[in-house]
């Protein structure tokens, strides 16, 4: 099949996991759609192998909708590249304990760990074998331009969309690891003030029997860089013992990685496109994933939250009167209406809980370690809570 510039009903700016899942959900609906790549959204190749000998270090935690999602369109990671959650135990930094079980939820999993380059490489191959995808470097005209380069996106400052932003005085360092005892299919996560405020995260990958963990440490950017800077002797033993020797010796096997945190939320998530204002149908634009909203990886839900804007879009689309082209102001603010709502419940909820375990006061401390213990034993408050974690709205 050829195409022109003008033949695109939909232009996706960033071939990311976001921008190419979004990509085969419209070619589902028979629409011919132009997949932008930039620098930023460059595929892990595969067989590159990093420093330490692991070929990459992120690894994404997904709920039951992303998972349904990623199965429909035929990219869900299979084998060791996809680990179910059983169990997600939380520590406090002053004795609190809480605990979700996928059992007593009545579920099989809390939620999956995703090793990035299988999904990806999934996605690519979808996306390759779909005729009603062109995979290009320069955006051409659409009706329809969809934004989804990640926080830092260009194109978002071109069309002149306010990005709100709270830094927060944290970076993440994330790396692998492998520990004498296997994970058990258990995510772990302590709330710290050793060195001031942490959150270290232990997340179950390489399959169900493996002994292998993604980490997240969140730390103040000082601890970041010493962190960054150290032997992997003294980083293991220091990481040992955040972790309590649960899963006893630590041994890196991959490099260490830092960015910063924030919060950040884009002002508008619709919006005409810039010089076709005087067209008969103006083309419009809809930002989607890190392009519209940022978060704390405390809860580990930024990719479902991005996942979810997609559905969304998605389903608006599919539903749209015959009449309405897809550029109709209209038609985008139900997408922005609906998806607006969740996700600044999300936002708020990981602000909330960032903000709280930064406080560094001894009652507060033991106000929130106490409130944990007791959030615990509070069965059918704790089963609703697991289950809003495990689904998105668009279910």
């Amino acid at each position: 099949m050829s195409f022109s510039s003008t033949q695109f009903d939909v232009c996706i700016r960033g071939a990311g996991i976001v921008g190419r899942s979004l990509a085969l959900l419209l070619a589902n609906q028979r629409l011919r759609i132009a997949l932008v790549h930039n620098d930023s959204t460059k595929l892990h190749q595969p067989g590159q192998v990093l420093e330490n000998g692991h070929g990459d270090v992120r690894a994404y935690s997904l709920n039951l909708a992303s998972k349904k999602l990623l199965s429909d369109l035929r990219c869900w990671p299979e084998g060791n590249a996809c680990t179910p959650i059983l169990k997600m135990h939380v520590q406090g930094d002053q004795g609190g304990d809480l605990e979700f079980e996928a059992v007593s939820q009545g579920v099989e999993a809390l939620n999956w760990m995703v090793d990035v380059p299988s999904l990806e490489q999934n996605l690519a191959n979808a996306v390759r074998f779909q005729p009603l995808i062109k995979e290009i470097s320069e955006a051409p005209n659409a009706h329809l331009t969809v934004v989804c380069e990640g926080r830092a996106s260009q194109t978002r400052a071109e069309l002149g969309v306010t990005f709100d932003i709270k830094h927060y005085d944290q970076h993440a360092l994330a790396c692998r690891i492998q520990t004498a005892a296997p994970h058990s299919q258990v995510a772990r996560q302590w709330f710290q003030n050793t060195f001031g405020p942490e959150i270290l995260a232990f997340l179950p990958i390489g399959g169900e029997s493996s002994h292998e963990w993604a980490v997240v440490w969140s730390v103040t950017p000082q601890r970041a860089q010493e962190l960054l800077k150290i032997d992997d002797v003294h980083f293991c033993t220091q990481l040992q013992q955040a972790s309590k020797s649960v899963a006893g010796h630590v041994h890196l096997i991959s490099e260490r990685v830092v960015w910063p945190l924030q919060w950040a939320k884009a002002a508008r998530w619709t919006g005409t496109m810039p010089g076709t204002e005087n067209l008969k149908v103006p083309h419009a634009f809809a930002l989607a994933g890190d392009a519209a909203h940022a978060m704390h990886p405390l809860a580990g839900q930024g990719l479902n939250v991005g996942l979810g804007d997609i559905i969304e879009l998605a389903r608006v689309i599919q539903d749209k009167e015959f009449w309405r082209p897809l550029s109709d102001a209209r038609l985008l603010r139900r997408y922005e209406r609906a998806r607006q709502a969740e996700v600044m419940a999300m936002l708020c909820v990981t602000d909330s809980l960032q903000t709280l375990f930064s406080q560094t006061m001894l009652p507060v401390q033991k106000l929130r370690n106490w409130g944990m213990t007791g959030f615990n034993q509070l069965g059918p408050l704790k089963h609703w809570m697991a289950e809003q974690a495990m689904k998105s709205a668009t279910t």
